[in-house]
């Protein structure tokens, strides 16, 4: 899978080369999640303009690059802004897209400290606070839902998951730790000689 500028896939076989978005587009659409996402739901408003409006990555590529963005320092988001970006217009396309992402969201998070600071102590702020904090978690499952519901079927992901969940979440092992110790394990069972070979060793529903 190439992530350069320009590779995305064609419609048909037709010779004309796929339209790329302009860097005012690319900074226009991540803006508009950078304003409109809220509560933790950042991914799931990338994946809906990424993969389901604009159609710039289909759900295979916008998986892997997540899986990156998890695994390198920094905001998952901001990691997939620039995956993106890169693969959209190279460079440029990261610069538009992170700046578009984070920009927006940096403005309004100034403007609601200020008012934060000065009405604080008032009770009907703090009551609206915890309502927002209980609707973030909400947006969580909904995005663990939307994008990973397909690993909770695979007996071989949720190993992983649940695995994961346990050592940071119940045993409170450091995330760099768990890292270490079940990367080399996922990437050995899901090395493309293993998935080759489980694919020929699944009898066809056809036959």
């Amino acid at each position: 899978m190439g992530w350069g500028p320009g590779s995305l896939p064609t419609v048909n076989n037709s010779n004309k080369a796929p339209s790329l978005p302009s860097l005012g587009k690319i900074f226009r659409a991540f803006s508009m999640i950078g304003i409109t996402s809220f509560g933790g739901g950042l991914v799931a408003y990338l994946r809906d303009v990424v993969v389901d409006r604009e159609k710039w990555l289909d759900a295979k590529e916008f998986m892997a690059a997540l899986e990156m963005g998890q695994t390198l320092p920094g905001l998952n988001s901001t990691n997939l802004a620039v995956i993106v970006g890169r693969k959209l217009r190279g460079p440029a396309g990261s610069v538009c897209a992170v700046m578009g992402l984070i920009l927006p969201g940096a403005v309004i998070l100034i403007i609601l400290g200020f008012l934060y600071v000065r009405f604080h102590n008032n009770p009907d702020v703090a009551a609206a606070l915890a309502g927002v904090a209980a609707a973030a978690v909400g947006l969580l499952l909904q995005v663990t839902l939307k994008i990973g519901g397909r690993q909770f079927l695979n007996f071989r992901d949720l190993f992983f998951i649940l695995t994961t969940f346990l050592m940071v979440g119940v045993l409170h092992v450091s995330l760099p730790a768990t890292l270490f110790m079940l990367a080399p394990i996922a990437v050995w069972l899901h090395r493309p000689a293993a998935l080759k070979k489980a694919a020929t060793a699944t009898p066809s529903k056809e036959s």
